[in-house]
């Protein structure tokens, strides 16, 4: 059994685990059911979309690098802030550099596991190149 956050403050490492490990399937568990995925500003996904677009991303080949900013919780909702990279070479060969920093909302299901009910991964700046 794969590995599911067990505190506000482990959902960025769980996620780039999931998302290391090239597995969209893992990736999808550490979202809960009806979650929002923001994969560009002010194009909120979610369901099948939201799949596809996380499947994009993981379809580069290249590993993401997190770096938690700031992690709040109240009861069981979370507030995340953080830093993420993508870099390296992609499929085409072409240099590939893409972060941001994610504001996300987290929530702890009812196995006591959190996962996100929001990923907002370009929530404050983005930048690609």
């Amino acid at each position: 059994m794969r590995r599911l956050a067990e505190t506000p403050q482990d959902v960025p490492a769980v996620f780039a685990e999931r998302f290391n490990s090239g597995d969209p399937e893992a990736l999808a568990e550490i979202y809960e059911d009806g979650a929002v995925f923001v994969a560009e500003p002010g194009s909120p996904l979610t369901g099948r979309e939201a799949y596809d677009a996380n499947t994009a991303f993981m379809a580069l080949g290249l590993p993401i690098t997190v770096r938690p900013r700031q992690v709040y919780s109240a009861g069981d909702l979370a507030l995340l802030i953080v830093d993420w990279v993508i870099e390296g070479t992609g499929p085409d060969g072409a240099p590939v550099h893409i972060e941001g920093t994610a504001t996300d909302v987290a929530r702890r299901g009812p196995d006591g596991r959190w996962r996100y009910a929001i990923d907002n991964v370009f929530g404050v700046r983005a930048t690609a190149g």
